[in-house]
């Protein structure tokens, strides 16, 4: 799935960002977001391609100065938990403003007629919404968990792990669904 790799910063930053290492995690995060999207743009890419990895520079950016100035911050045990609220944000924000952040990707994988159609663009609408539940899912299951339990590393790990895996699943799985549902 060639859209999963604009999540490669924010799998970078979960790999490296401990609340120790939350710094170098923010900073590693941001060289990732930023070469991707400059690699994307030497490709010629289109921005409706990028919008993950997009928003993950303008994320990193924050978070990296914040990280600078106050090393100690109490958003740095919460920050597997702001990653997804950011994720969600910049999913609902897709589809609030009528162009969710699957369809560029999506676009580039079907012939344009196809792409052109409404059945399309409503399985974007509903393959989108399905990460932006995905991501608000996570960020208040693990706000809960780091807040009550922030030693609970391993449930912490399961929702990242679970709620990442169920929506990639469903955008492989469900355009299928719908072909086969009009090839009938």
């Amino acid at each position: 799935m060639p859209g999963l790799l604009g999540f490669a910063p924010w799998i970078v930053y979960a790999i490296i960002a401990t609340s120790d290492e939350w710094r170098w995690g923010a900073i590693v995060g941001l060289v990732t977001a930023v070469l991707l999207v400059v690699v994307d743009r030497v490709k010629r890419k289109n921005w409706d391609e990028m919008v993950i990895a997009t928003s993950a520079v303008v994320f990193f950016a924050l978070i990296t100065v914040i990280s600078l100035i106050d090393a100690d911050s109490p958003l740095t045990r919460f920050g597997p938990a702001l990653v997804n609220l950011w994720l969600a944000g910049t999913a609902w924000g897709s589809l609030a403003i009528k162009k969710p952040f699957t369809l560029g990707i999506a676009r580039t994988m079907v012939p344009a007629e196809i792409a052109a159609t409404d059945a399309f663009y409503r399985v974007n609408v509903v393959i989108t919404s399905v990460w932006a539940v995905a991501f608000s899912t996570a960020a208040v299951l693990l706000t809960g968990i780091i807040a009550v339990s922030p030693q609970a590393t391993t449930l912490v790990i399961t929702v990242k792990i679970i709620t990442f895996v169920a929506p990639a699943i469903f955008t492989v799985c469900y355009p299928k669904i719908v072909q086969a549902r009009y090839s009938d």
